[in-house]
Parts: C-alpha cells; structure tokens; sequence
C-alpha cells in the first residue's frame, strides 16, 4: 500500500504526526508533503521538524511539481490532508494545483483515488461550506477532526488516535489504536 499525506498550516498537527508514525508501524509505504505553514505549525505545535518525518516516510518539498506524487502514472491508494487548511481546501476546490500538495490532490481526484480531507478549522463560513461540498461532489471524503469521546480519553494522544483510526479505517488498514464501539475498554 501507497498513500500520500498531505500537512497544511492549520492546527491538529499532531494528527499528522500520529498518522505517519502509524502508517509507518503498519508497513505501508508513506509520502509526506507539507505547506510552508504546515512545516512551521508542526514544529510550533509538535516541536518536530520535517527531518524527523524522514524517520517515517519520503517527504517532498512542496514546490517541487516534478515529484513523482504529482503525476497519475505514480500509482498510489489514495491521499490524506490532515490537518486541512480551509485556504488549501479551497484551492483544492477550485482547481488550483500550483504547489506540489495542491497538485497531488488534483491527481488523486482525476484518477478516482481516495482523497480523505480533514479539515480542522472552526468556525466555518458558507464559502468554506461550499468547497467541502464541490470536493465532496468531486469524490473526496471530507473527515471534520471531531474526535469522539465514547473511548473516555484522558490523555491527549488519545484525541489524536481517535481521528487516526477513522482514517486508517477509511483505507482499510486493520489497527490496534483504540477499541471499537461494542468492544471493551
């Protein structure tokens, strides 16, 4: 398995950081690109740079429109934008593909590959209402980061895993992150 993520400068950048560390644990073969303002959030909110992503996954740099995640012969399983900017989900809308991350989730969208979006900003506006559902209309999953709270988390990582496991299941990766509703606790 092949799948893209995609990190863009709104908060919830711990989520990111717990997919690709899972998806890295579960074997599946990880490429990372994040926005100026996603690398700068994720060392805001998670104190961890870019370099330490290589640990887990190929990262590339959003500028560079000649990786090979920007071109449909590079066959993937889908992509993920967590966290989602509502500036990068609109571009995304509206076709706008002038960066690398903007342009891979363009591609996964032509060829009718999984494009899971999670947007985390709050609150929303009809403009933003509007381009989730031109992305929804489009093919995309649109993943609000709602964790629930049946699981009773105390502790924050908790929260994250939450929305790590709806992701996961999404691409029908079999986890262990937290129990399903009828399971124990």
């Amino acid at each position: 398995m092949r799948i893209v993520v995609g990190i863009t400068g709104a908060s919830g950048s711990l989520y990111a950081y717990t997919l690709i560390r899972a998806l890295h644990q579960l074997d599946v073969e990880t490429h990372v690109v994040a926005t100026e303002m996603g690398e700068k959030v994720l060392q805001f909110e998670c104190g961890i740079k870019m370099d330490e992503i290589k640990k887990y996954a190929e990262v590339e740099s959003n500028k560079n429109l000649f990786a090979p995640i920007s071109s449909g012969s590079f066959k993937t399983d889908g992509m993920v934008i967590v966290p989602c900017s509502m500036n990068t989900l609109g571009a995304i809308a509206n076709g706008v593909g002038d960066t690398l991350l903007s342009r891979t989730s363009s591609v996964a969208l032509k060829e009718r590959r999984k494009l899971i979006v999670v947007p985390r900003e709050s609150p929303i506006t009809l403009i933003h209402i509007n381009n989730m559902k031109a992305l929804a209309e489009s093919g995309a999953e649109i993943m609000p980061a709602s964790p629930g709270f049946y699981h009773r988390p105390q502790e924050i990582w908790e929260l994250a895993n939450f929305m790590v496991a709806r992701i996961l299941d999404a691409f029908d990766l079999d986890h262990q992150l937290l129990p399903r509703w009828g399971e124990k606790l």
